[in-house]
C-alpha cells in the first residue's frame, strides 16, 4: 500500500492498439503488481441483462448481437472502427461503467501496486487519477503484423482499428514512462524493470517523509 494515501500506488498503463500493453501488464503483474485489464472490465459491463448492453442493442441495432444474445464485438467493430462517430458514441455508453467497475477493483484491492491497461486511458479522463502513466510504443509495421495475428484480423480490418486511434505523439507527450517494444521481450522487460525500480524508491522515499 502507499503509506500516505492510503491505497496502492497506481500505474496507468495505455498506448495504442497493438503495442505490446498486455506484454507489460505480464511483466508488471511477475514483480508483484495487481493488473486490471480495463477491455475485460468493459466485456463485463456489456454482458447481456445490464444497462450497458440493452443500450448498445438500441443504438446499433440486434445486427450486432450474437447467436447467444451477447455482443458480437467483431461485428460492432465493424461497424464503429469504419465511423468516428459511431466510435464516440459507443465509447460514451460504455466508459462510465467501466471506469466506476475499475474504480470499485482498486478501492478493494490490497495489493501494493495496481496496474490499470486501458487503451483510452488517456482519452477517458482517467490518466489524472494514477501516480504514474506508462505508454507502450512500437514500430508501425509491428503494430499492424502483431494486430492481425493477435486478433485474427485482416490488414484492413487491423488498418481500420489503428487509423481510429490518436495519433501516438499525444500519449508520449503526457507519459511519466514510455517502454519501447519495437526490441526483443529481454529488452523490454528490462526497460520495465528499470521504470518499477524507480517507481518503488520513489513511493517508498515520500512515504517515509
Amino acid at each position: 500500500m502507499n503509506p500516505e494515501r492510503g491505497r496502492p500506488i497506481l500505474i496507468g498503463l495505455t498506448g495504442n492498439i497493438g503495442t505490446g500493453k498486455s506484454t507489460v501488464a505480464r511483466m508488471l503483474a511477475e514483480l508483484g503488481a495487481e493488473v486490471v485489464d480495463a477491455d475485460q472490465v468493459a466485456h463485463q459491463v456489456m454482458r447481456a441483462g445490464t444497462p450497458v448492453h440493452s443500450a448498445i442493442v438500441e443504438a446499433f441495432g440486434p445486427q450486432v448481437l450474437a447467436a447467444d444474445g451477447e455482443i458480437d464485438r467483431r461485428r460492432l467493430g465493424a461497424i464503429v472502427f469504419a465511423d468516428a462517430e459511431a466510435l464516440a458514441r459507443l465509447e460514451q455508453l460504455v466508459h462510465p461503467a467501466t471506469v466506476a467497475a475499475i474504480a470499485q477493483r482498486i478501492a478493494a484491492s490490497s495489493a501494493p501496486v495496481v496496474v490499470v491497461e486501458a487503451i483510452k486511458l488517456i482519452e477517458a479522463g482517467m490518466a489524472d487519477a494514477y501516480d504514474s502513466l506508462w505508454v507502450t510504443i512500437c514500430r508501425p509495421e509491428q503494430q499492424l503484423q502483431r494486430l492481425m495475428a493477435a486478433r485474427n484480423l485482416s490488414e484492413a480490418e487491423a488498418r481500420l482499428r489503428i487509423q481510429a486511434q490518436p495519433p501516438q505523439e499525444e500519449k508520449i507527450a503526457r507519459a511519466d514512462v514510455v517502454i519501447d517494444n519495437s526490441g526483443s521481450l529481454e529488452q523490454t522487460r528490462a526497460q520495465v524493470r528499470r521504470a518499477w525500480a524507480r517507481l518503488i524508491e520513489s513511493a517508498t522515499r515520500d512515504g517515509s517523509q
